[in-house]
């Protein structure tokens, strides 16, 4: 095979580009855009639209939402999501165990869908008085320690993008200023350490920290544990919680793959 001219992969560069737009632009559209809302939303000629959006359709990457001409993500794109977060929930059990054994505690492991965390595994122990969360659940991230770390993680356009203007308060504890919400994020991002300290759930407190795999996927490692049982014990969370970062680091870091 010939080697492809530098025009012919700047050309193919842009078209995976604006097809990555295209798919960024439906992602929080459930009912579907129109070719002619795609169009404008990204700025193309509404024949450039049709063109990349007659290939995704073919992968299945993108479907139609009515029988009005409507585009939507397509299962293609879930399935490869599903896949995508399977495999990265697998590479990272080991971690989750070993952290689990050191702190006889449940160990959560949780990514950003959107605004929210969404838990895709976990490690729990068999103790009378636990903090458990549901695999496949849903939670905010301005008051847990998972969102916290993962928001801390994100880039300053990636945050204004995600972190809504009005903070719920979920317990009397929460934060719902986002000024004092953007300093704590300042702060995580030089400690490594999230805290939810009964700001989602009354009685329930967690330590957070950010990891990425080889591929640069972005997750939280997360230890749930009931308040009573947290107050005092911080430091010992904090020291194994961060072990266990510098272990998937040093192990399975961007780059390492």
């Amino acid at each position: 095979m010939e080697p492809l001219k530098s025009d012919t992969r700047a050309v193919g560069v842009q078209v995976i580009a604006r097809a990555a737009e295209l798919l960024r632009a439906l992602q929080n559209e459930p009912d579907g855009l129109s070719l002619r809302q795609l169009a404008e939303r990204l700025g193309l000629p509404r024949s450039t639209v049709h063109r990349i959006a007659t290939a995704l359709l073919a992968e299945g990457l993108v479907a139609p939402a009515t029988s009005r001409g409507r585009l939507r993500l397509g299962p293609g794109l879930h399935q490869l999501a599903a896949s995508s977060l399977k495999d990265l929930g697998q590479t990272l059990r080991p971690y989750l165990r070993k952290l689990s054994r050191r702190l006889d505690e449940t160990v959560d492991l949780a990514i950003l869908d959107h605004e929210q965390v969404f838990f895709i595994d976990q490690i729990q122990v068999a103790r009378r008085l636990q903090a458990v969360s549901a695999v496949g659940t849903y939670f905010p991230v301005h008051c847990t320690a998972n969102g916290k770390a993962l928001l801390a993680a994100l880039s300053r356009d990636e945050l204004e993008r995600i972190l809504p203007d009005r903070l719920r308060a979920h317990t009397a504890h929460t934060i719902v200023s986002r000024a004092k919400l953007l300093e704590e994020l300042a702060v995580i991002r030089q400690t490594h350490v999230a805290f939810d300290r009964e700001e989602h759930t009354l009685g329930i407190c967690g330590v957070g920290c950010a990891v990425q795999d080889a591929a640069g996927r972005l997750a939280a490692i997360t230890v749930p544990m009931p308040a009573q049982r947290f107050y005092g014990e911080e430091g010992r969370v904090i020291e194994e919680l961060l072990s266990i970062r510098q272990e998937v680091e040093e192990d399975l870091g961007p780059g390492r793959g």
